[in-house]
């Protein structure tokens, strides 16, 4: 599927449903006279590099020509100040209680009367990777923040001759492209932290006051997976590879679940070279809900730089860098200092070359989610094998927040959370994407696994029990016994991390765990114009008593 942006004239107007208030504020200023097309990303580049705080390092990125890079070209850093994460209370959607779409159109006119002395860059990418999911999106951004441009050109897919065949041989949608204007200096007086407001249904967005580059990501992302979903498709903020097999049917497995949870970990691990993997990505893809393949959104990795000390071999494959340090290595070159000493969550745009084994879509269907949790009350793996406990497990994905997160007040960064499917993105109703994984577990017969990548009580699960517990799935050598008698779940019996099901303290903690995602429902029931079915709780409820009844 496609988008569109050129309309017959009998076709524009109040009667079009691509058309509202705030997209076409958005796109008029796409066309004034401040604004400037950047055509490609050795253009970006240069603008880039001359940026006010940019640092040109010494390090050469890793085949550049084939990036549309120049030839000798750098890692770029760039930082921001104080904020190095997403402002998730900044998001105002349209549709959301309280959220009055002439006030903020209002206040956007604003924003774009006041910077129209302001030189603007602006380009085209499109989000998805294959001919059946492909759409258009365009970013306005001040030019003083070239380096988020380029990041933005690099991190999606921008326009070559190859993906504008691939967009024009899609079926056209009636879809409007997606536009995003991006003011980060400007702050509207009744939100000092910050102002991003959506129309997903018009596919527009503008974000005010906010230089972190993950806010353009996430935006786009957000109104990419919105169009998805209207047209037949899951929107899934995961991980999903494949295991190839010539004897028996190929394994897909999707993970879900917040920055820091160690998706990315799971999607991209080797397993010792023992088997023929293909990852599709490790952040954004969406799965067709009539035969299961899965289409990635990006090809590039928005990964964090903790994990990476120039010693390793990883930083071969950044590009452009956000919030790290530079200091000079003993030949003099400008290198970069990670491992997140100068602040948290530093990140980096990653190449697709950091996979030798990418794919852009999984035609194989997919076979497996996991819903992977830090809950210290769960053994290191669960199987799931009741469609509306997958799904409810799913829609009360529980997790801690992560250094990603620009978090206002006084919040506990270490308390228990929930985060419904790991996406915190989503700008349509939940109980729309808890019928469509329900429908994936009960339709097409996935297999659920919980995944605690946490602790196991006081016991730091290490990665490695994780990997060892995939590679005995897709072998079908697991061995599984009743989790604490309760039905539909399964622990996988591991000797480093027995489970004492005797204990009433150890059943009384899993219980009250169970009650904080009966709670999420109930307040959510009573908050939102949306409601999950009755079910979920019943589901949640049921196990609750049969861990405290005696």
């Amino acid at each position: 599927m496609s988008t569109k942006n050129a309309y017959q004239l009998a076709d524009i107007g109040r009667n079009n449903p691509i058309f509202s208030q705030i997209r076409s504020t958005v796109e008029t200023a796409f066309y004034a006279n401040n604004m400037t097309q950047v055509p490609n990303v050795a253009t970006a580049y240069e603008l880039a590099v001359q940026g006010p705080g940019t640092v040109k390092t010494d390090l050469p990125i890793y085949r550049p020509t084939d990036l549309g890079l120049p030839a000798d070209a750098k890692m770029l850093v760039e930082n921001t100040g104080k904020v190095v994460g997403r402002t998730a209370q900044a998001r105002r959607i349209l549709g959301d209680a309280g959220v009055d779409e002439a006030d903020m159109a209002g206040r956007l006119r604003d924003a774009i009367y006041k910077a129209q002395n302001e030189h603007f860059i602006k380009t085209d990418v499109v989000v998805g990777l294959d001919e059946d999911f492909i759409v258009r999106a365009h970013l306005a951004i001040q030019d003083n923040y070239a380096n988020n441009l380029l990041s933005y050109m690099l991190n999606f897919q921008p326009i070559t001759e190859h993906y504008q065949d691939m967009f024009d041989n899609s079926v056209a949608y009636p879809e409007g492209d997606i536009y995003i204007y991006a003011d980060p200096t400007y702050h509207d007086p009744d939100y000092p932290d910050g102002l991003a407001i959506f129309d997903p249904k018009h596919n527009a967005a503008a974000i005010l006051g906010m230089p972190y580059f993950g806010e353009l990501k996430k935006s786009t992302l957000t109104l990419a997976w919105s169009i998805a979903h209207r047209h037949g498709y899951v929107a899934c903020h995961g991980g999903l590879k494949a295991f190839h097999f010539k004897d028996k049917s190929d394994q897909v497995f999707a993970m879900f679940g917040l920055s820091g949870s160690g998706k990315s970990t799971l999607t991209h691990a080797k397993h010792g070279y023992k088997y023929d993997i293909t990852v599709l990505h490790d952040d954004a893809f969406v799965i067709n809900r009539d035969n299961g393949s899965s289409v990635a959104l990006e090809p590039s990795y928005f990964d964090k730089t903790n994990d990476y000390p120039m010693s390793s071999t990883e930083p071969k494959y950044f590009m452009t860098i956000q919030n790290v340090g530079v200091t000079l290595d003993d030949q003099g070159r400008k290198v970069l200092v990670t491992e997140d000493l100068r602040n948290g969550n530093g990140r980096t745009i990653k190449s697709r070359y950091a996979s030798t084994n990418r794919v852009d879509k999984e035609n194989a269907p997919i076979n497996a989610i996991f819903w992977i949790m830090k809950d210290d009350s769960l053994p290191p793996v669960i199987k799931v094998d009741d469609p509306i406990l997958a799904a409810t497990f799913g829609a009360t994905l529980a997790t801690k927040r992560s250094s990603a997160e620009n978090i206002i007040g006084n919040v506990d960064r270490n308390a228990l959370v929930i985060e419904p499917f790991a996406n915190p993105f989503r700008v349509y109703p939940l109980s729309e994407d808890y019928h469509d994984f329900k429908a994936l577990f009960e339709e097409r017969h996935l297999d659920c696994y919980l995944l605690n990548t946490g602790y196991f009580g006081d016991k730091k699960i290490p990665k490695e029990i994780t990997l060892g517990a995939l590679e005995a799935i897709v072998n079908n050598t697991t061995e599984w016994e009743s989790f604490a008698g309760l039905d539909h779940m399964q622990n996988l019996k591991l000797a480093d991390f027995p489970v004492d099901y005797d204990n009433q303290k150890y059943r009384d903690l899993v219980a009250t765990r169970l009650n904080i995602r009966s709670n999420f429902i109930d307040h959510y029931q009573h908050t939102h114009n949306d409601r999950l079915p009755e079910e979920t709780t019943e589901a949640l409820v049921k196990l609750q008593k049969q861990l405290t009844t005696k």
